[in-house]
């Protein structure tokens, strides 16, 4: 079944998918991965594939607080910030998507997944900022038109808001 992700369009329902992501075993490391990409629209594969030593003291991050909690709960000799319990390396993105989709399905949208997180950066922004050539640098899409139509902004929408702007 192919599920069709959406963005995030209220900061409450942000805040309800951080806290039931909270609720699992790995609470901590899964509000963080949420928290990381909605933040930064990294793509899940460049996420997940994080090592400590990049963000360890980073300073571009908003969310350094909330990293430096969690590098303490893992192992002192952990490589990566996400890692498996499976071998040395990282997640998988079935694995983010799955723990993305649960908590999605714990407060009843059933349209979240790991793109989730990119698209509701996108909306955030432009909403805010109507910058579409920043956001198309922070996706590394190559034209507006793929850009826009990532967040689901559609030909009829701008047509809409069009019309509901009176300039007489």
């Amino acid at each position: 079944m192919l599920i069709d992700v959406q963005f995030i369009k209220s900061k409450q329902e942000i805040n309800e998918l951080i806290e039931a992501l909270g609720m699992s075993q790995n609470g901590l490391r899964d509000q963080l991965l949420f928290k990381l990409d909605v933040s930064t629209g990294l793509r899940c594969g460049d996420l997940i594939a994080l090592k400590v030593e990049q963000v360890k003291g980073e300073s571009n991050f908003n969310l350094m607080a909330d990293i430096a909690d969690y590098i303490e709960t893992l192992p002192t000799d952990a490589v990566y910030l996400f890692p498996s319990r499976k071998g040395d390396g990282h997640i998988t993105t079935t694995q983010a998507y799955r723990i993305i989709a649960s908590a999605g399905d714990m407060i009843g949208n059933h349209s979240i997944g790991t793109h989730t997180m990119r698209k509701t950066l996108g909306y955030t922004y432009y909403q805010a900022t109507k910058d579409i050539a920043t956001l198309m640098e922070i996706f590394n899409h190559s034209s507006q038109k793929t850009t826009l139509r990532y967040m689901g902004i559609t030909k009829e929408a701008i047509e809409n808001s069009i019309k509901s702007v009176s300039f007489f």
